[in-house]
Order: structure tokens, then sequence, then C-alpha cells
């Protein structure tokens, strides 16, 4: 897979269809998988948490989910063929796991809205077998929902829970959740569910989805987008120069 190297990361600049066939790969082959998407908060908040920041990079795929990382990574000469969304990627999964009869497990969000995307995923995808779930307020018996997914015979987990709790989660316990694949869906469920709206198509391709949360939550959100989203925008300008400075080192 061809990867690059962006702001202290391993990247994999590939695209959504790449990504499945090569997730499919794994699981035929019976290869452990750990997956994580990255956007522009989750970017800048590694920058100051090597827990966090150790936890992504564990990972054997690291996709780019958010126009701003994408756009960001070619203004500073990267070449991303295109953001790979998680809500997307979890569809997508989901559907080859009907084809290929992996069961799956879901665990986050409360118990109303992950039995809710359990009805809604099984409706989408008539003979999809979901080995399990379970809510994803457990942090007092950890141990218990591990046990709860090793035994449940899932071959694929999907983690809905927030960051940075489910890439640690994730990688802590990798070892013993006995599935071959686990990806951090974050706010996923919540969108499948109906409880949270997506926002629109274009909204999406312009890179604005984090203004339509802000609409949605504007007491909430404001303030931590502008936050990221500066920082992250200075992150870009020293990356740039670094970047120049070195082509110009090496002329």
């Amino acid at each position: 897979m061809s990867k690059i190297f962006f702001l202290g990361t391993n990247l994999d600049s590939i695209s959504m269809d790449d990504t499945v066939t090569y997730i499919q790969n794994c699981l035929t082959e019976r290869k452990f998988t750990q997956h994580v998407v990255v956007n522009v908060a989750k970017l800048v908040h590694m920058q100051q948490d090597k827990i966090l920041a150790d936890s992504v990079n564990a990972c054997d795929i690291i996709n780019i989910d958010g126009m701003g990382v994408v756009w960001g990574a070619r203004f500073c000469g990267h070449a991303v063929p295109e953001r790979v969304a998680g809500v997307d990627l979890f569809h997508n999964l989901l559907a080859m796991s009907t084809i290929n009869h992996f069961p799956v497990f879901l665990l986050g969000a409360t118990s109303e809205v992950v039995e809710a995307t359990v009805s809604k995923v099984e409706a989408l995808y008539p003979g999809l077998k979901v080995a399990g779930y379970h809510h994803g307020y457990f942090w007092d018996n950890e141990q218990d929902v591990v046990d709860k997914i090793a035994a449940s015979g899932a071959r694929l987990l999907f983690v809905a829970i927030t960051s940075p709790k489910k890439e640690n989660f994730i990688n802590k316990w990798k070892d013993r959740l006995g599935v071959d694949f686990v990806m951090g869906v974050g706010g996923t469920f919540d969108v499948v569910a109906g409880k949270v709206k997506r926002a629109p198509k274009w909204m999406q391709n312009a890179g604005l989805e984090w203004l339509y949360r802000v609409i949605q939550e504007p007491g909430r959100m404001w303030k931590r987008y502008l936050v990221t989203n500066s920082k992250f925008a200075l992150l870009l300008l020293k990356e740039k120069f670094k970047a120049k400075k070195n082509i110009q080192g090496t002329l």
C-alpha cells in the first residue's frame, strides 16, 4: 500500500476500494488488522497526546478521513487519491462481510443507539450476521466486555467510542479480542441510528462537515473547531516550510 509521512504519522494514501480489498484479503488469510481513520482534530491532538499517537501509529491501516487532511497533505506535496470516510467504510465493510459471511460485533454508544444500529444494519444488509453488541459505557468492567467479544465468534469489531478512548482501548486489548479486524468508528452508530444527521454530500465534498456540526451544536462545537482548525493551519505552515527547506538543502 502507498504511504505518506505527514505530521509525524505514516498515513495510507489509498482509495476506498483498495482499502476494502486489502481488509477482505487480510480477513481471508486470518491476518489480524488494526485500523484507524484520522481527521484534523485527531492529528492535532496526537501532537501533544503521546498515548493517542502511539495507539494510532500501532495500526496496520491509517486512512485519511476528512477533507482538511486530504487538502493539507496535498498542500504539502503528497499525492492523496481521495478521502476514506469512516462511516462510508463501515457500510462498505458490512456489505463485504454479508457477502463473505463474516460475523461482526458492534461496540459503543448508548444501549438505545447500539440496539437501533443493529436493527438498522440487519435491515440494510440481509444475511449479515451480528455476532453480538454492547454499549460503550463499560469502563468498570473492560475485561468482561473483552471476554464477551472474544466468545462471540465475530471476525470484525467496530468500536463507536469517542477519541482517544477507542484508540487506546483497541490498542490495549487487541491481542485478547479474538477478532481478525478491529476499527474505531467514532460517532458512526449515532448517524446510522438516526440520532445525528450527516452533512449533505456537497458539504462533505467541500470539507465543511465541521461547519455542519457547529450549526447543529453551536454551543458545544464552535470553540473546539476554532481551536483545532487554527492549530492545524499552523502545523501545515510549519510542515510546508520544513519540506521547502529540505528541498532547498538537496539542491
